[in-house]
């Protein structure tokens, strides 16, 4: 996708892996914090759940950015029960004329390498986030 700017999965308001494709605009280079990312991308999709009785938010539109997010669960080894919690992967592009269609064709492309990260990490230690900086690579090959 030449349009895509990031990719990467967040867990628990953290970004846990990500990839950059290319640099941002000009205007929105300024240095972003990874942390405050990934809190927002949780945040503002729990907020969606929880206000509108489990419905997920697809995508936000800026001036010039597209940021979309796919939610799933995953089951993690460091929490004591065998709940599933909430894992997002998030694309951030460059914003599109019909963003309705070009979210939905993102969000069944990237249907395929979530449901291998979550093949992968399922029952994983989520504390340890250097374990999923292999995943980088995965991100780059499957959007190449």
């Amino acid at each position: 996708m030449k349009d895509l700017y990031e990719a990467g999965f967040v867990f628990r308001g953290f970004v846990l892996v990500k990839h950059k494709f290319r640099q941002l605009p000009k205007s929105n280079e300024k240095e972003t914090d990874e942390d405050l990312r990934g809190a927002f991308i949780s945040a503002i999709n729990t907020f969606a759940q929880k206000a509108f009785i489990n419905t997920s938010l697809e995508y936000l539109e800026m001036k010039d950015l597209l940021f979309t997010f796919k939610i799933d669960e995953i089951r993690a080894g460091d929490n004591n029960s065998n709940k599933k919690e909430p894992i997002i992967m998030y694309g951030l592009m460059e914003s599109q004329r019909n963003p309705d269609k070009y979210v939905q064709k993102f969000l069944e492309k990237i249907e395929p390498i979530i449901q291998f990260f979550i093949t992968t990490y399922q029952g994983a230690d989520f504390t340890e986030l250097n374990k999923f900086e292999s995943f980088e690579e995965e991100l780059k090959k499957f959007f190449d």
